[in-house]
This record gives structure tokens, C-alpha cells and sequence, in this order.
């Protein structure tokens, strides 16, 4: 799970060469995150598929949240 994170956030970013400001979150990064319903690096395979995803951030603005 941990190396698919990495995949999805810092190595699509080092992919588009755009790794100076995206791919991890920290002051000055582009905001675009997701809050999952659970931890998927501690969650069991079989459980991944069940995580849901409670609220989408992009730019810094929420644009989605879970009812």
C-alpha cells in the first residue's frame, strides 16, 4: 500500500517533472489531497477495496465531501 501511495502522489508527480510542487504535502505545495475513512498502509488487503473517501481537497478548496 505504501508503494502505491508513492506511485499515485510523488512519482506521478517526479513523472511529469512537476516534483518541485507537487506529490507531497508540505508549505508551498499545490493542495490536492483526498481523506480516506481509513489508513490504508495499516488496513489489510483484502480491506483496501472498502475505504471510502470521505472528502476531495484540490487547490486548497474542499470540492467534495461525504454525506
Amino acid at each position: 500500500a505504501e508503494e502505491a501511495l508513492r506511485c499515485y502522489t510523488a512519482g506521478s508527480a517526479y513523472a511529469e517533472m512537476q516534483d518541485e510542487v507537487k506529490g507531497r504535502l508540505a508549505p508551498g505545495m499545490l493542495a490536492d489531497a483526498a481523506v480516506l475513512s481509513a489508513d490504508p498502509t495499516a488496513a489489510p488487503p483484502a480491506a483496501l477495496r472498502d475505504i471510502k473517501v470521505e472528502m476531495t481537497i484540490v487547490g486548497g478548496r474542499i470540492v467534495y465531501r461525504a454525506r
